[in-house]
């Protein structure tokens, strides 16, 4: 069974060139925290994904997978 994209960080972070690095200093988290939402193994909380999205200037919207196929 295939792991379910849940969030698009990784996809948001490199549409505008940022890194996970840069990410993790900005949110105070650990690159590996940062890294496990990347790669969709951990979700990031409701209130940490608002806190991203203002960072990245995005809606927090724009951060979650809207996959209704599945």
């Amino acid at each position: 069974m295939s792991k379910k994209a849940i969030n698009r960080l990784k996809v948001v972070l490199v549409e505008k060139n940022l890194t996970s690095k840069w990410l993790a200093e900005k949110l105070g988290k650990n690159e590996a925290t940062i890294s496990r939402w990347c790669t969709n193994d951990v979700q990031p909380s409701l209130k940490t994904l608002v806190e991203i999205a203002q960072i990245l200037g995005v809606y927090p919207s724009d951060l979650i997978n809207n996959n209704e196929s599945n």
